[in-house]
């Protein structure tokens, strides 16, 4: 019986399915629990920092 319980608590996988709820719980309160968000990503520093790199990598080839 104490088998059956734990199947029922778990996914084939072995994901226990009451930490996914909770955590979907908290991240639909934007509590978000070791989860990193595209909305936290500044695109335009990004792109800058790819344009840096590129720049480099050239110069680096022309060398």
């Amino acid at each position: 019986m104490a088998n059956q319980q734990q199947n029922q608590n778990q996914t084939a996988a072995g994901t226990n399915i009451q930490k996914v709820r909770q955590q979907n719980a908290a991240s639909a309160q934007g509590q978000s629990q070791n989860t990193e968000f595209a909305s936290e990503t500044n695109a335009q520093e990004v792109r800058r920092q790819n344009q840096q790199s590129q720049a480099k990598k050239q110069q680096n080839q022309q060398q």
